[in-house]
C-alpha cells in the first residue's frame, strides 16, 4: 500500500515541498512506496518552487480513509488536517511547531518535532548521509523550503543549523541563495489573481485566545503596498470568512520581508484591544505597524492576549 505524505491545509512552500522530499526518501531510499499529496492549492511561492525545480504538483485530496497509511509533516494540529485523520493509519509525524494535541493513532508511531525553522531541515537531519543520494530537484525543494520558512534567514525562528543546512544545499546545487530567495519572494508577492477571501485564508491558522476563535493570517511580501491598497475590501470580507470558518475574527498581518515589520489590519475594537494588549502598541486608525514582527509561530501567537 502506498503511504500518503502531506502537510497542512493552505499549503505554503514547506507544506508543499517537504511532502515531496519525504515521499522520495521513503520510496527511493527506504523502499516504502509513498506519494506526496496536498490538502489545498499551493500558494504562489510554492507553485513557483515546483516549476523552478521541475517538480509535478501533487494531487489534492479532501480526506483520508481508515485504510490509508499516512505521514503528517509540517503540522500536528488536527484542525489543519483532513477531517478523518484520526481514522487513518498514521505512520509518523515530522514537524517543527508546538505540540497541539488531539491526534490519535492506532499503533505507536515515530514522532519527530524539533525547534528548527523548517520541516525540511528536520528531514535533512533524519536522512543523514542519504541526502547525498537525493536528485537536484529534491535538494532544491529542501533549500526552497528553508529559505521560505526563514524568510532568507530574517525570521527570528531561524537557527544557525537551518542556515548551515541551506548553505550546504545551495553549495551542492551551485545556486545563489540571494537570487533564489528574491525570485521566490517576488512570486509570493504576486497576489493579483486572488480574491480577498482567498488572501485571508492563504496562510492562516486557527487559534483560541481568551475564548475567542481567531483565524490568524499572515501574508509575507516584498510589496506590501499592493496588499495594503486592498485593506478596505479585505476588512469588509473578514466577517463572512470568519463566519464560514467558525471563527470570531480574522487577524491579518502583512509582513514586509525587506523592512522586517508587520502591518496589522484593525477593522474593529476587538482587534484594536487585542493589538494593544498583545504588542504594546497604540492603535489610532485601521492599521498599526509593529516593527520587527516577522514570525507567527515565535512572535505573534505567543503574544496574543486580550
Amino acid at each position: 500500500m502506498t503511504t500518503l505524505v502531506f502537510g497542512h491545509k493552505s499549503p505554503d512552500t514547506d507544506s508543499t515541498g517537504s511532502p515531496i522530499v519525504w515521499a522520495w526518501y521513503l520510496s527511493e531510499v527506504k523502499g516504502t512506496p509513498a506519494k506526496a499529496v496536498l490538502l489545498g492549492e499551493p500558494n504562489t511561492e510554492a507553485a513557483f518552487v515546483l516549476k523552478h525545480w521541475g517538480l509535478d504538483k501533487p494531487a489534492i485530496i479532501a480526506d483520508v480513509t481508515a485504510d490509508d497509511k499516512v505521514v503528517i509533516v509540517d503540522t500536528n494540529n488536527p484542525s489543519e488536517l483532513p477531517p478523518s485523520i484520526n481514522e487513518a493509519k498514521i505512520q509518523a509525524i515530522i514537524d517543527h511547531h508546538m505540540l497541539v494535541g488531539g491526534i490519535k493513532t492506532k499503533t505507536p508511531i515515530d514522532i519527530t518535532i524539533r525547534p528548527l525553522a523548517c520541516t525540511a531541515t528536520v528531514m535533512h537531519d533524519l536522512m543523514g548521509a542519504d541526502v547525498a543520494k537525493a536528485p537536484k530537484a529534491i535538494k532544491g525543494a529542501m533549500l526552497s523550503c528553508i529559505l521560505s520558512d526563514t524568510l532568507e534567514f530574517r525570521s527570528p525562528t531561524t537557527t544557525a543549523h537551518d542556515k548551515a543546512v541551506a548553505e550546504k544545499l545551495a553549495a551542492d546545487l551551485g545556486v545563489s541563495i540571494a537570487e533564489l530567495a528574491t525570485a521566490m519572494f517576488e512570486a509570493k508577492s504576486d497576489v493579483s489573481s486572488f480574491s480577498d477571501a482567498e488572501l485571508l485564508r492563504m496562510d492562516s491558522k486557527e487559534y483560541n485566545v481568551a475564548g475567542k476563535e481567531l483565524r490568524v493570517s499572515v501574508l509575507e511580501t516584498t510589496a506590501p503596498k499592493v496588499l495594503l491598497d486592498r485593506k478596505a475590501s479585505l476588512m469588509a470580507s473578514m466577517p463572512a470568512v470568519a463566519k464560514e470558518d467558525g471563527a470570531d475574527q480574522v487577524l491579518l498581518f502583512v509582513i514586509d520581508i525587506l523592512k522586517e515589520e508587520a502591518t496589522l489590519l484593525v477593522p474593529n475594537d476587538l482587534v484594536k484591544d487585542l493589538a494593544e494588549a498583545s504588542f504594546g502598541v497604540k492603535v489610532a486608525g485601521d492599521t498599526v505597524v509593529i516593527p520587527g514582527l516577522m514570525s507567527r509561530k515565535k512572535q505573534i501567537i505567543p503574544a496574543l492576549k486580550l
